[in-house]
């Protein structure tokens, strides 16, 4: 019955220890798609303010806009 009892305690130990080391390697690949996801979220907002300058200038330069627009901000 002791001898049952150590393999238990063993194989419980075991089973555990995998837990962990399964659980560490998702959190390390959950932690690199992170560092991805904001990698990319940093690229877009850089674009997006490029983008956005762009169409700034590009209305600035219409008369279209200027007409329409005739209390907004110039510059």
């Amino acid at each position: 019955l002791n001898c049952d009892m150590e393999n238990q305690v063993e194989f419980e130990k075991t089973r555990l220890i995998n837990q962990v080391l399964e659980l560490q390697n998702t959190l390390e690949d959950l932690s690199s798609r992170v560092d991805a996801v904001k990698e990319e979220n940093l690229k877009l907002k850089s674009e997006n303010q490029v983008l956005g300058q762009y169409i700034e200038n590009l209305m600035s330069a219409s008369s279209v806009f200027q007409t329409t627009d005739s209390k907004g901000k110039r510059k």
